[in-house]
Formats: structure tokens, C-alpha cells, sequence
């Protein structure tokens, strides 16, 4: 088959193409040949060796179809999407014509979108869904902040808090993106200064709960922009990987605030199975235009390198793919 490797750690021109053998599924395990793959951020942190060693195919997600199900519970040629369970990480991933993942990460589809827009859903959605439902528990009415909302996971946020019936802030560093974030769903666009709680207590504006995207730059201030017994869930790290300094719960923690962190690493996991999100739902609402999840821009196989050039500036604006054959 042939795929996309990480030749050494290091820049985009790292990744090459090569002929790999192809892969057979073990028992438990379903291999899928892959139609389109979304781009995340976490793999040029696996590309670039900031997370150590790693599979040499990277790729955290798939869209495709199924070409073995050693269970026989998913016959040949139906369509999936797969998500994580060590793809690119402890496993080869995504960026290959095949590619095997375990069973609990896989998921039967029926849609008539694209390949190349079916794949900006699994992992952006599925966790915007599973930190707004789970960590944030937004209720309808409450208002929820987005920060770094412009990402393909803050836009997907914005669209899933908005739907839910929430009052959704949204940040941005730079005006251009307002327009856009108003279009998905958000109330109001605050530019991120650095100091939000500043900006929101002058505007006598209280928040519920607030999904940081930015991380650890920031997670001080974002403790402090809720109200009290308001929620903060970390899931992302936009700001850079450097830990908190000399972070204290007794000085930093405001009292009752509830901060949670989520990885998207733990979907499909026994704790948090797949079959308590709901795609099927997710995935009509993007086909209907309640979502708005189209891919922003779309690569070929073979532009791989000049997509992470892209990723890697920030200046994406949104989900990116690439076309597999």
C-alpha cells in the first residue's frame, strides 16, 4: 500500500510517501481502506518528535470503508469513520490507502456527504461534543465561552454549544475571523488579549462555562473569567505545550470552579465509547447546514507536506483534509 511517513522528526518535509506492506487486521482490530483523513494539530506535534517516539504512519482519524472485519459484524464496503484508539500513535494511523484499528473505534455511517467532508467531522465533533456534554454540562441558556474558537475544534464548539441552546462567546486574535464566528453561531466575538476575565468582568458579562483551547498560556486568566462554581475544561494546547508555572490551587484555583481536562485520546475506550456519541445526529446536521463543517480547504495525497506547512502557521481558519487515491 502506499502511505505517508514520517521519514525523521522534525519540519512538514519530513513526512515522504512510501510502499508499505499491507496491513492485516488482528482479532479484535477491522481494516478499513481510508477514502480521506482530517488534519489535526496533535500530528505535527507526532511529526515533529514533541511527543517522543511514535508510529512511523501518523493519522488520528479516518473516513472510509471497511475492507476486513475478521468478526464479520461489518461486511466489506460499508462506510466508517475511525478515530484514534493509538492511530499515529502507538499503531501506524491514518495517512495510508489501509490502515487497522481496533473494533470500539470504528463507526458504521450512512451519509451522502463527500469523503473529504465526512472526514472533518470524527474527531473535532466527537470531542467538542463529549467537553460541552460531559466536562461542561452546558444546559440551555447558560453562556458558554469558546477560546481559541477560530480552530476546527473551537468552530466545531461553537456549532455544538449554539445548537444546544447556549449563549456562545467566542475568541479570536485577530478581527478578520469575527464575521466568521458569528456566521457558525456565536453571540458575541471577544479578541483575546491575554486578559479575558478583565474584559468580561468590565462588561458586567458572567460565563457558565468555558472550553480553553489555548491552554496552558492562558488557564489562569480562563479560571478566572467564570462565574462562581462556573466550569473550565482544558482540550487543547493552541498556546503552546509549556506547562503552568508554578501553578497553586490555593492562589490559582478560584473557589468552587470546577477545571477538568479532556484528551481526545480516550475515545473509544470502555470510559468513553463511541456509542454514546451520537453521529448519526452529527453528521445529518452538517448535511442539513445546521453544522457548519465543511473542510476549509482540501489537500491530495501527495500535498501532504505543503498541508502541514499550512497547519503548522495557524492560518487554516478551520477543518483541512486530504484525498486518499
Amino acid at each position: 500500500m502506499k502511505a505517508i511517513i514520517i521519514s525523521r522528526y522534525g519540519a512538514p518535509d519530513v513526512l515522504t510517501t512510501a510502499e508499505l506492506p499491507d496491513p492485516i487486521p488482528a482479532e479484535g482490530e477491522i481494516l478499513l481502506r481510508v477514502k480521506a483523513f482530517g488534519l489535526n494539530h496533535a500530528e505535527t506535534y507526532m511529526r515533529s518528535g514533541q511527543w517522543g517516539e511514535v508510529a512511523q504512519v501518523t493519522g488520528i482519524e479516518a473516513a472510509g470503508v471497511v475492507a476486513d472485519d475478521p468478526s464479520g459484524r461489518l461486511a466489506p464496503g460499508t462506510p466508517v469513520v475511525a478515530i484514534m484508539g493509538g492511530m499515529g500513535r502507538t499503531r501506524n494511523g491514518a495517512y495510508a490507502e489501509l490502515v487497522t484499528v481496533p473494533a470500539p473505534n470504528v463507526v458504521p455511517v450512512e451519509t451522502g456527504l463527500d469523503w473529504t467532508d465526512l472526514a472533518a467531522i470524527p474527531e473535532v465533533y466527537a470531542t467538542a461534543w463529549t467537553t460541552l456534554n460531559d466536562n461542561l454540562a452546558v444546559q440551555p441558556g447558560q453562556t458558554v465561552l469558546v477560546r481559541g474558537a477560530t480552530s476546527a475544534l473551537g468552530q466545531a464548539a461553537v456549532n455544538i454549544a449554539a445548537d444546544l441552546g447556549a449563549t456562545v462567546l467566542a475568541t479570536t486574535r485577530s478581527q478578520r475571523n469575527v464575521a466568521l464566528l458569528e456566521k457558525i453561531g456565536a453571540t458575541e466575538v471577544l479578541i483575546d488579549d491575554g486578559r479575558l476575565a478583565d474584559q468580561l468582568h468590565a462588561r458586567g458579562r458572567a460565563v457558565d462555562a468555558l472550553l480553553d483551547l489555548v491552554g496552558n498560556s492562558v488557564l489562569r486568566d480562563s479560571l478566572a473569567t467564570v462565574r462562581p462554581r462556573g466550569r473550565v475544561c482544558q482540550a487543547g494546547f493552541l498556546g503552546g505545550l509549556a506547562p503552568v508555572a508554578d501553578f497553586n490551587p490555593i492562589a490559582d484555583l478560584p473557589s468552587g470552579v470546577q477545571l477538568s481536562f479532556f484528551g481526545s485520546f480516550t475515545l473509544g475506550t470502555p470510559d468513553y465509547p463511541l456509542s454514546s456519541i451520537p453521529f448519526a445526529d452529527l453528521i445529518a446536521k452538517a448535511e442539513a447546514g445546521v453544522f457548519h463543517a465543511k473542510p476549509v480547504r482540501t489537500f491530495a495525497f501527495d500535498e501532504i507536506v505543503r498541508a502541514h506547512e499550512v497547519m503548522e502557521s495557524g492560518t487554516a481558519g478551520g477543518k483541512m483534509t486530504v484525498a486518499v487515491g
